[in-house]
């Protein structure tokens, strides 16, 4: 199936999903400070290894996979990536999701709900959220390789963003006049910080954000609207996550289900992600584990997962 190709977000790269608190700061993923004796010769600290350097590359803002494109270079040069290495982990995230794409498609029966879906050749489908989105294995660059070639998508999604920043993004919403918006946000919002695990935005702003969001999109746009909540996360795995506990930071299922209760009250069409990435105890750690070691980022397998329940969620009748 010929794959879709993104649009160019207007707007900043972003930094390694392990700060995902902290969008606008652009540092290397979180750990002690380089000794001075870890230092090159030039003072500078040295590069992240290749596990480091995919994750950076991969929770990046999608851009299209075109060889020798210039943005390509842009941004292997601001992570201090040597490009050839950059395009390769590129091409190689591509290849990932289109097999991801092709598997699910191999099953006719969810290949015939694929054909049901709402979206149109001609319209204009824009995603919004955070990591879980703006990851280069998302569900929603998955759904780019399912749908046919002429639905045009465009991914604005930000690692690291809370609805209260999201507002800040209407602007540019608008200015891709979407037919569609698929919103995934919350997942930030209830972070946990410090002793008294004080969430990062209260409950009430939550709230009052998400509504003003569909509000004022509703009124720049005519597009329909379509919630994601958020997916649940491994509460085991979150609590021992060095970086986390580092930081002071966590992250409860309790805080999610409210937030996704909260989506489903409201008459816009709402996927529940949580049962397609359930919050298992005991995670196998194999392909098939949806989440990732630091309990909270998802898994190609999991990726998958709530691609196809965006699917069978919003296939139409046969």
């Amino acid at each position: 199936m010929q794959s879709n190709q993104p649009d160019q977000p207007d707007q900043p790269k972003q930094p390694h999903p392990d700060d995902p608190h902290a969008p606008d700061r652009r540092r290397p993923p979180a750990g002690p400070a380089p000794r001075a004796e870890d230092r090159t010769a030039s003072g500078a600290a040295p590069a992240p290894d290749a596990e480091q350097t995919a994750r950076l590359v991969r929770f990046r803002l999608p851009a299209p996979a075109a060889p020798d494109g210039a943005e390509d270079a842009r941004e292997a040069a601001r992570a201090g990536i040597d490009p050839a290495v950059h395009r390769e982990l590129l091409l190689g995230f591509e290849e990932q999701v289109r097999q991801a794409a092709a598997g699910l498609l191999a099953d006719t029966g969810f290949a015939g709900l694929v054909a049901r879906l709402p979206f149109r050749p001609g319209e204009h489908v824009v995603a919004i959220g955070e990591s879980t989105t703006a990851d280069r294995l998302s569900w929603f660059e998955i759904l780019r390789r399912l749908l046919p070639a002429g639905v045009r998508l465009s991914n604005l999604a930000v690692p690291g963003c809370t609805t209260t920043q999201a507002l800040a993004q209407l602007p540019a919403l608008a200015l891709r006049r979407p037919d569609w918006v698929l919103c995934m946000l919350g997942a930030n919002d209830v972070q946990r910080l410090g002793p008294d695990a004080v969430r990062l935005v209260s409950a009430d702003e939550t709230r009052r954000n998400l509504l003003l969001l569909r509000e004022l999109a509703g009124r720049r746009t005519s597009a329909r609207w379509i919630w994601l909540t958020p997916a649940g996360v491994h509460a085991e795995r979150v609590a021992a996550y060095p970086h986390f506990r580092r930081a002071g930071i966590g992250w409860a299922n309790e805080d999610i289900d409210a937030v996704a209760a909260f989506l489903r009250s409201h008459p816009e069409p709402t996927v529940d992600t949580r049962p397609a990435v359930p919050a298992t105890a005991d995670g196998d750690g194999t392909a098939a584990d949806p989440h990732q070691p630091d309990g909270l980022h998802l898994t190609l397998a999991g990726q998958r997962s709530v691609a196809a329940a965006l699917v069978r969620a919003l296939a139409g009748p046969a």
